[in-house]
């Protein structure tokens, strides 16, 4: 059983997270209708860790090969009257 209602939920809690860590992913639902998901930290952790870091993320990127211009304008603002 992996869907739960909400008072389910609620009255047997640690029987939900006992269920969440050894069989998985476990449904709760409020009115029918699927509210949320308890589930293990270590599952949480797969699905929620990226899966490179932002440099080497960055460095396969098909923009990488570009030569961007990213110098900055060395000019002082214009003038708006207020």
């Amino acid at each position: 059983m992996n869907i739960w209602q909400l008072q389910d939920a609620k009255s047997k809690f640690s029987h939900l997270v006992k269920e969440a860590r050894q069989n998985g992913p476990q449904i709760v639902t409020k009115h029918g209708k699927k509210a949320v998901v308890v589930m293990s930290f270590e599952e949480y952790e797969q699905i929620a860790k990226p899966k490179t870091d932002l440099v080497s993320f960055l460095q396969n990127s098909p923009l990488y090969a570009l030569d961007i211009d990213l110098t900055r304008d060395k000019e002082l603002p214009r003038d708006i009257p207020l």
